[in-house]
C-alpha cells in the first residue's frame, strides 16, 4: 500500500480543522474542526502503524484508541462549556467571550465617602 494517500488526506483534514478553528467564531463550529484535527492525527498514526511495523505490535492503533478516548472526553467538556456559554449569553459567538473578569465598579456612594 502506498502511504503516501493516507498522509496528504490527514494533511488535508488537518488543515481544513485548523483553518476552522482559526476562522469560525461559532463554538461548535470550532470543536467540530478540533474533531477534524484529531482524527487527522488518527489517520497519520494507523498509516504509520501498518507502513513502519515498529517493535510493538499495533502500538499506532493502540495510540489512535488513546486519541478516540481523549477527543470523546474533550467534547463532553467542550459541549458543557460551550452549553453554559449559551445560558449566560444566549449565543456561542467565541469572540464574544470575555478571557478575563470585567473591573469591579465603584459605586458613586462609595466614591463620595473616600
Amino acid at each position: 500500500m502506498r502511504p503516501v494517500i493516507p498522509y496528504v488526506t490527514a494533511a488535508l483534514l488537518f488543515g481544513l480543522g485548523a483553518y476552522g478553528v482559526l476562522r469560525r467564531r461559532n463554538a461548535v463550529l470550532v470543536l467540530m474542526a478540533v474533531e477534524l484535527m484529531l482524527n487527522a492525527v488518527n489517520l497519520i498514526l494507523v498509516t504509520a502503524d501498518t507502513t513502519v511495523r515498529a517493535t510493538l505490535p499495533h502500538s499506532g492503533q493502540v495510540f489512535a484508541l488513546f486519541v478516540i478516548v481523549l477527543a470523546a472526553a474533550e467534547i463532553g467538556v467542550g459541549l458543557a462549556i460551550v452549553l453554559q456559554l449559551y445560558r449566560l449569553r444566549a449565543g456561542v459567538a467565541v469572540d464574544e467571550v470575555p478571557l478575563t473578569e470585567p473591573p469591579a465598579t465603584v459605586d458613586a456612594d462609595a466614591r463620595e465617602a473616600r
